[in-house]
């Protein structure tokens, strides 16, 4: 059976996850494996974006390295990418008829979509000597988490996911931070407390914990700022950018400019457009961050958003950057009821209408989810995420 075809029977949300299912299934197949250097990134966001730049520079370095991030936007080999670009179809399904080989069919097909492609991943970086990793919506019972890390990175931690996660801040960092295991490099937090969790679960697991400001030279600073008026990065994309380059001397490694010298991963406040801006961002962390990189401005802001996201709240964080909403039809089983959505707009007073097509005198800001970016980007009939 195809790659294609077995995902596809995978349904790609659960209402409950077993956590005993995907340490079983590594252990399968762990001893065919060399031992890799896995990177493991952990947060509510910047996870990707951070990832790209850490794994971008040790690319550069003459590391062999993999990067596994998710969801996809258009294309699932998005997820895969490897010594500077996203895996060939050829290569996916090498490792697909590889791992099936390992591991016993019925393991195989019990496994969700997300488990399936994390064992999916190792096999395609099985030469890497570096993995970066980034965790799903969890941390601890992430299946990311299974894996000996040499590092674990914790970008920005916020509300999200409540229904697995609990819904107080204190629930949440808790379950993120217990993913550490030796070494853990803690970004810039908005919430005091996510510090204080992670100093005593560091000491209860007997982990090195440091923060980025305990590492932070002058001189990684000055390139940090400099890379991002450089590459017209915001300051939560400058924050990540930093972050990444604190974590590579970390590693042993100096940050040069000439490494970190590059573009966010695509759909982190990326421009497709002389109008239009995308970003995946779909909570209230992201809006926050948003409001701020617009500071000032006004957009026309293309909108859609789950059912089980804070749209009140991430909506009323954007109201003071949006002249008006334009709501995108999404065909998905998640997305709120419109009747909600448009409730919410009236309550905070936002002109809305419907998504129809692109007007070249005004300014676009398409967010609300990976989703929401993936509609768009076909209407637009765009195919790749390389723009």
């Amino acid at each position: 059976m195809t790659l294609d075809d077995f995902l596809a029977q995978k349904p790609l949300f659960y209402d409950a996850i077993d956590y005993e299912r995907f340490p079983k299934a590594y252990r399968e197949i762990v001893h065919l494996l060399p031992e890799l250097k896995i990177i493991h990134l952990v947060g509510t966001n910047g996870k990707g974006s951070t990832g790209r730049f850490l794994a971008t520079a040790l690319h550069r370095s003459g590391k062999k390295v993999g990067h596994y991030t998710s969801p996809h936007i258009l294309r699932f080999n998005e997820r895969i990418w490897m010594d500077g670009s996203d895996i060939s179809d050829e290569a996916l399904e090498a490792a697909h008829q590889k791992l099936l080989g390992w591991i016993p069919l019925q393991m195989a097909e019990a496994l969700s979509y997300f488990e399936y492609t994390t064992l999916l991943a190792m096999v395609v970086y099985e030469e890497c000597e570096y993995v970066v990793c980034e965790a799903g919506l969890g941390g601890e019972f992430d299946a990311t988490a299974a894996f000996d890390k040499v590092l674990s990175i914790f970008t920005p931690i916020d509300f999200d996911h409540a229904a697995f996660l609990g819904g107080s801040i204190e629930s949440i960092a808790t379950t993120k931070l217990r993913s550490m295991q030796s070494v853990a490099l803690l970004g810039k937090q908005k919430h005091p407390e996510v510090e204080t969790i992670a100093r005593s679960i560091a000491e209860e697991k007997g982990c090195k914990l440091l923060r980025v400001s305990d590492i932070l030279t002058p001189n990684i600073e000055e390139q940090a700022l400099h890379l991002a008026t450089k590459n017209g990065l915001s300051n939560y994309l400058r924050d990540n950018l930093t972050l990444a380059m604190v974590a590579y001397t970390l590693l042993g490694y100096e940050a040069t400019e000439n490494l970190f010298d590059q573009n966010a991963l695509f759909g982190r406040l990326s421009r497709i457009a002389p109008n239009i801006t995308l970003d995946v961002g779909h909570n209230a962390l992201a809006a926050n961050s948003i409001a701020q990189a617009y500071f000032g401005k006004k957009v026309t802001l293309v909108y859609n958003t789950y059912g089980d996201k804070e749209y009140r709240e991430i909506l009323t964080l954007l109201k003071p950057i949006v002249d008006s909403v334009e709501i995108i039809d999404v065909d998905e089983a998640r997305i709120v009821e419109r009747s909600l959505l448009e409730s919410v707009l009236q309550e905070l007073d936002i002109p809305y209408r419907s998504f129809e097509e692109i007007n070249t005198n005004q300014e676009y800001l398409v967010f609300g989810s990976f989703s929401v970016a993936e509609t768009f980007l076909k209407r637009m009939n765009v195919t790749s995420t390389m723009v």
